[in-house]
C-alpha cells in the first residue's frame, strides 16, 4: 500500500506519517513535504523519483504526470488497466493525502494584489484530488486534517479503509474542490479593468458583488417541513460560521427545530445582539430582552438583569408573546427561567444557562434551550451579506449593519429632546431595524410600549402600535416614536402624538420634510432626523 502526502498546511502530518509507516504504508511526497518528513527520521520517496522528472516552474509543476494520475485513476478491477499501469512501470496509489494553497486565506488578507492570488492557485493538488476522489473504490482521499483519525483507526483496524469511508472521503473532496474554485471564481470576477490594467489590490467589498457568486454552504440538518407542512427543507450554515452567531449554537434540549423556529430564532438572535453597549458604556450591567413572533419583534426591553429584561419586554404585548421565540444577551438564571417558563415559549436562546436554570425547564421537554456563546466583541460580529431568492435569480446586498450615535442625530424642531428621550430614541431606533416594514415603535425607559410592524402603510403601522398598546394595558404618554422610515405626509406624526409621544426618530429625506417639521413645532414634540432608513421586507 503506498501513500502519497502533498499538503500546504503540515498540521498534524508528521504524525500521520508515522502512523502509516508504522502500519507498513510506504510514503511518496513533493519536496517541501518530503524535506519534513525526512528530517523526522521517515523514509520518503520524493515525487520526482517516482515521476523520473525533477519538479520544475518554481514547484508549479511536479505532480501533473502519468505516473501520479495513472496510479491514482486506474481501476483495480479493469484488467485493461492494470496491464496498462504494468506495461509503463506505473505502480498504484492507494492513498492520497492533499490540503491545497491556502488561496482563501491569501485573498483574505489586507493589500493582497493580483499576483499574490494567482501565484496561490493549486492545480496539481485539485487534479490529483480529483482523480483520487473519482476512483473511490480504490483510493483513499483525504483533504482535511480533521479526517487524520478515522483514515488511520479503520487502517489499525482493517487493514484498508471501508467503502463508506472512501466514498464519505471522495464526497467531501469534491465539495473542497468546488468551495476552492468557487473562491477563485469569486475573486477573479471582482478584478477590474482600470485605466486599460488589471487592479493589483484586492478589495473585498468590491468582491463582495463579483461577476458570479459562488458563496458554499455545510448542511447542518434536515428539517420536518418547511415554512408549511406540504414543503420540504434543510438548515446549512457558513463554511465558516462566525462566532456568536445562530448556526454556532447548541440545542441543551427540546424537539427539533423547524424551518420558522429558525428563522424566527435568527431575527431575534440578530436583534439582541444589537443591544451590546450595556447601561452607562458598563456591558456587564446591561440584559437585554426581545421576543419575536413571525419574524417581527413584539418586545424588547433592557434592564438590570435579564429577569428584568423579560417582564418588560413580555409586557409590551403579552398576547403575540405566546409560543414566541425569546433571546437573551445575558446568561440566563434561575429567576428569569422560572418567569419565562410560566409562558408558552417555543425556543429560548441565550449566551449560557445557569444550572438552576436548566432544572427549571427540565419538566418542559419541548422547550427548545439553545446556548449560543458570544464573542467579547459580539456587536460588531454580523453577517456581511444578505441575500434574497427570487425567480430564477437572487438579489444580493450589504447587510445592514448601520449603527446610529448621538452625533449622528439632526434635531430638527423647536423643542429640544431631553436625555431621557435621547436615550429612548436610540433604543427605538435599534428595534425599528428589525421590523418588517412600515415599522413605527413606541418606547419608554428602554422598553418597547407598541409595534406596529409590516404595513402597506405607515399610517396604518401607527394605529396599529397604539392599538396593540391599548390592549396591553400600556400608556402612551411621553412616549417617543421611531419609524423606519420617512413620514410622507403628517397625518402619521399626527397619529403617534394623538397616542401621547413627545419625541419622534425618523430618517427624513422626504419633499415633504418641512411640511412635517412644521407639524411637530404645531403639537410641540420633539423631532429627529438621523439620514439613514431601515427598510426590512
Amino acid at each position: 500500500m503506498k501513500a502519497l502526502i502533498s499538503v500546504s498546511d503540515k498540521t498534524g502530518i508528521v504524525e500521520l506519517a508515522r502512523d502509516l509507516h508504522a502500519l507498513g504504508v510506504g510514503l511518496i511526497s513533493t519536496g517541501g513535504t518530503a524535506k519534513l518528513l525526512t528530517e523526522q527520521g521517515l523514509p520518503v520517496t520524493e515525487v520526482a523519483e517516482v515521476t523520473g522528472f525533477p519538479e520544475m516552474l518554481d514547484g508549479r509543476v511536479k505532480t501533473l504526470h502519468p505516473k501520479v494520475h495513472g496510479g491514482l485513476l486506474a481501476r483495480r478491477d479493469t484488467p485493461e488497466h492494470m496491464a496498462a499501469l504494468k506495461a509503463h512501470n506505473i505502480d498504484t496509489i492507494d492513498l492520497l493525502i492533499v490540503n491545497l494553497y491556502p488561496f482563501e486565506a491569501t485573498v483574505a488578507k489586507p493589500g493582497c494584489t493580483l499576483a499574490d492570488a494567482i501565484e496561490n492557485i493549486d492545480i496539481g493538488g485539485p487534479a490529483m484530488v480529483r482523480s483520487a476522489a473519482k476512483n473511490w473504490k480504490d483510493v483513499g482521499i483525504v483533504t482535511d486534517a480533521s479526517q487524520y483519525a478515522d483514515v488511520i483507526a479503520e487502517l489499525k483496524a482493517n487493514g484498508k479503509l471501508s467503502d463508506k469511508l472512501r466514498f464519505a472521503l471522495s464526497v467531501a473532496a469534491f465539495n473542497r474542490i468546488s468551495q476552492y474554485d468557487g473562491a477563485i471564481s469569486d475573486y477573479l470576477s471582482s478584478v477590474s479593468f482600470e485605466a486599460e490594467k488589471l487592479s493589483e489590490e484586492y478589495v473585498p467589498e468590491r468582491a463582495q458583488f463579483s461577476g458570479q457568486f459562488n458563496e458554499q454552504y455545510v448542511k447542518v440538518q434536515d428539517l420536518r417541513y418547511g415554512e408549511n407542512s406540504h414543503q420540504q427543507a434543510a438548515w446549512y450554515r457558513d463554511l465558516a460560521p462566525a462566532a456568536g452567531s445562530l448556526a454556532t449554537g447548541v440545542q441543551l434540549q427540546g424537539k427539533e427545530l423547524s424551518y420558522n423556529n429558525i428563522a424566527d430564532a435568527d431575527a431575534a438572535w440578530e436583534c439582541v445582539k444589537s443591544f451590546d453597549t450595556g447601561v452607562n458604556g458598563d456591558p456587564s450591567q446591561f440584559a437585554a430582552c426581545v421576543i419575536v413572533k413571525h419574524a417581527n419583534p413584539c418586545g424588547v426591553a433592557v434592564g438590570a438583569n435579564p429577569l428584568e429584561a423579560y417582564s418588560k419586554a413580555f409586557q409590551t404585548d403579552p398576547t403575540s408573546a405566546f409560543g414566541g421565540i425569546i433571546a437573551f444577551n445575558r446568561p440566563v438564571d434561575k429567576a428569569a427561567a422560572e418567569a419565562v417558563s410560566k409562558q408558552f415559549v417555543e425556543v429560548l436562546m441565550a449566551p449560557d444557562f445557569s444550572a438552576e436554570a436548566l432544572e427549571v425547564f427540565k419538566s418542559k421537554v419541548n422547550v427548545r434551550l439553545m446556548k449560543i456563546a458570544l464573542p467579547a466583541n459580539y456587536g460588531d460580529v454580523r453577517n456581511a451579506l444578505e441575500t434574497k431568492r427570487v425567480g430564477s435569480g437572487l438579489l444580493l446586498q450589504s447587510a445592514d449593519n448601520h449603527e446610529l450615535a448621538l452625533a449622528d442625530l439632526k434635531i430638527v424642531t423647536v423643542k429640544q429632546p431631553t436625555p431621557e428621550e435621547l436615550n429612548d430614541l436610540l433604543f427605538a431606533w435599534k428595534v425599528a431595524k428589525f421590523v418588517k416594514s412600515n415599522a413605527i415603535v413606541f418606547c419608554k425607559n428602554g422598553m418597547t410600549m407598541g409595534v406596529g410592524a409590516g404595513q402597506m402603510s405607515r399610517l396604518d403601522s401607527a394605529r396599529i402600535a397604539s392599538i396593540k398598546a391599548e390592549a396591553a394595558k400600556l400608556s402612551l404618554q411621553n412616549t417617543v416614536v421611531a419609524s423606519d422610515a420617512f413620514f410622507p405626509f403628517r397625518d402619521g406624526l399626527d397619529v403617534v402624538v394623538d397616542a401621547g409621544a413627545t419625541c419622534v426618530v425618523q430618517p427624513g429625506g422626504s419633499m415633504r420634510d418641512q411640511e412635517v417639521i412644521d407639524a411637530a413645532n404645531e403639537r410641540g414634540v420633539a423631532m429627529v432626523f438621523t439620514g439613514v432608513r431601515h427598510f426590512r421586507h
